[in-house]
């Protein structure tokens, strides 16, 4: 069983602190444990029951009233919800709970029904990537075990896979895009969207994959005249020199452009070289991809 805290809760069901500790007083949901140390820790079956009750108080209930609904009517009026947010929420929630109950079947389930009705590209953008978002900082602070993390990427990656090969082949665009991730880099699933998307607009891509030596990449580059070299970062190894990395980069690819997304971008604040960009949000990116 994981055990959360309260900031857990926070970040996943985005109702503060101070909120959930009065729920906690006021309500009989919560029963949070104690450590040896007197630190307050939830179990799983609190982190779903806060989860579906944001939802609902987000979405026109009291709180008093869900406190007084049996557990199938609280479930009842989730699947009644339905504002597109509503609905889109419900779905990341969902999986944020299978995902706690290592419940792949399900998981998978869920992705597979949201894929066949709104599209792969939509799945990922409405979906995939904000529950990625949502759980990112539960792997980084160790609260969600390995062995969760390695299941939940990995049925993602498969699903990216399987719609990157069903994309059509034919080059509607005449450029070329290098995607590569650094040495030391395996975490892949920004950088398998990003292929998904250039490849469904018709645009050739050349997938290096993870952990690319930058000597490796270079020599790629020299040999393909790629237009535009890709990299998507979402967590470093603690000894990555991130401006070491870009300047070099840079160097190496000789005048193609590089262009960086992912967390990292967001709290680097030193000068990037000519030919580098970065793209900070999803918005950025899909503004990006717009314009090729």
């Amino acid at each position: 069983m994981n055990a959360f805290t309260v900031k857990d809760l926070e970040n996943l069901s985005g109702i503060k602190a101070h909120t959930i500790r009065i729920w906690e007083q006021r309500y009989g949901f919560l029963k949070p444990q104690r450590t040896s140390t007197n630190i307050r820790y939830y179990s799983n079956d609190e982190l779903k029951a806060v989860l579906n009750i944001a939802l609902l108080n987000k979405y026109g209930y009291k709180i008093s009233h869900i406190d007084r609904m049996p557990p199938d009517e609280i479930s009842n009026r989730i699947l009644s919800l339905t504002d597109p947010r509503a609905v889109q929420e419900r779905v990341i929630n969902e999986l944020v709970q299978v995902m706690v109950d290592m419940d792949m079947e399900r998981f998978e389930k869920i992705l597979t029904g949201y894929i066949t009705t709104k599209g792969m590209e939509r799945t990922i953008s409405l979906i995939i990537f904000p529950f990625l978002e949502k759980i990112g900082i539960l792997w980084q602070t160790g609260h969600i075990n390995p062995a969760q993390e390695h299941l939940v990427t990995n049925a993602i990656r498969q699903k990216l896979i399987a719609g990157i090969e069903n994309c059509s082949s034919s080059i509607g665009i005449d450029k070329t895009f290098l995607l590569f991730l650094p040495e030391g880099e395996h975490h892949e699933l920004g950088l398998l969207y990003m292929y998904f998307m250039l490849k469904s607009r018709g645009i050739k891509v050349i997938y290096l994959g993870t952990n690319v030596p930058i000597s490796d990449m270079a020599f790629v580059a020299n040999l393909k005249k790629p237009n535009l070299a890709y990299i998507h970062l979402t967590s470093t190894a603690t000894n990555f020199n991130f401006e070491k990395f870009l300047h070099n980069a840079s160097a190496r690819l000789q005048g193609i452009n590089l262009v960086v997304s992912g967390h990292i971008t967001l709290s680097y604040r030193k000068s990037i070289p000519p030919n580098v960009q970065f793209k900070r949000s999803l918005s950025e990116v899909m503004e990006f991809l717009s314009m090729l």
